[in-house]
């Protein structure tokens, strides 16, 4: 593993850069404006930027949102997200009826249009959690009700893999944990954004649309090892950890990325980078 300066420094080896957003591009307040430069610059030498994102909803309304947080749209070149590759799942289970878990208002597009009832656990087909339902809940709060659908064999189709995400300078659980806590009760769990297929898929259908081909060169970029690199591992990408993000600086010294630190934490994934940045610049 090689920790970088810039990502100029290993430009020239990648036609394509597969970018993680939350904790990347930006915190959940406000955009990194290095972060956004360098990836103008990727552009500005013909290269293709694909943001991916495990976002609970479709990509519609990204682009919107990333610019309120100030990052502009010349960045990048097209948006994939979990909710787009979520929705092909619950599609084929329509029309349920399903328990839902997550924030009413926030994740509305995730599930507009797919003619999915909605019914208590007790009478329900399978769960479909986009996010906890609040804010400030913890996985413990769930821990009843997990039990309760595990005694039902209920399958549970997870919108978005995190496990924790950054917002501001706090930590917010995501719907990763929970499935998490399920999968460990025996409890089947369905997910589509990273570090599984379905959202990469997606990702190279957009690199072609904008003229990319198969061996096109890709570097998956991201600061969540569990989702991020080993997503890359898992698709023979070349991958750039941002040891940030999530991690805040707990695997900096002296400002920079400390490699020995990087690595106990890919270690501990059994996940590999081929480089790592403090943040990406």
């Amino acid at each position: 593993m090689r920790i970088l300066e810039m990502l100029d420094d290993v430009a020239d080896r990648y036609d394509a850069f597969f970018c993680d957003i939350w904790g990347v591009v930006h915190n959940g307040r406000a955009a990194y404006p290095a972060a956004c430069a360098a990836l103008q610059r990727m552009r500005a030498q013909g290269k293709a930027v694909i943001l991916i994102s495990n976002v609970p909803k479709p990509r519609g309304p990204i682009p919107a949102q990333l610019a309120q947080l100030g990052a502009p749209a010349d960045a990048y070149d097209a948006i994939v997200t979990s909710g787009d590759a979520t929705r092909r799942e619950l599609a084929a289970r329509a029309p349920g009826p399903m328990f839902k878990i997550g924030p009413e208002d926030y994740d509305r597009s995730l599930w507009e249009g797919l003619d999915l009832e909605r019914a208590p656990l007790q009478a329900a087909k399978f769960i479909a959690i986009s996010g906890l339902n609040q804010w400030d809940e913890t996985p413990a709060d769930y821990a009843e009700l997990l039990q309760a659908a595990r005694a039902r064999d209920l399958e549970m189709v997870c919108a978005n893999p995190d496990i924790v995400v950054q917002s501001g300078d706090r930590l917010i659980w995501c719907a990763g944990a929970i499935a998490r806590d399920y999968e460990a009760l025996g409890g089947r769990v369905v997910m589509a954004g990273k570090p599984f297929a379905p959202i990469y898929e997606l990702a190279r259908r957009e690199l072609e649309r904008l003229g990319g081909s198969e061996t096109a060169r890709v570097l998956c970029i991201g600061d969540g090892i569990p989702t991020d690199i080993a997503g890359a591992n898992a698709q023979g990408f070349d991958s750039l950890f941002i040891a940030s993000g999530m991690h805040g600086e707990a695997l900096w010294t002296n400002g920079r990325a400390d490699a020995a630190k990087v690595a106990a934490a890919l270690a501990e994934e059994n996940v590999i980078a081929t480089y790592a940045m403090a943040a990406l610049v």
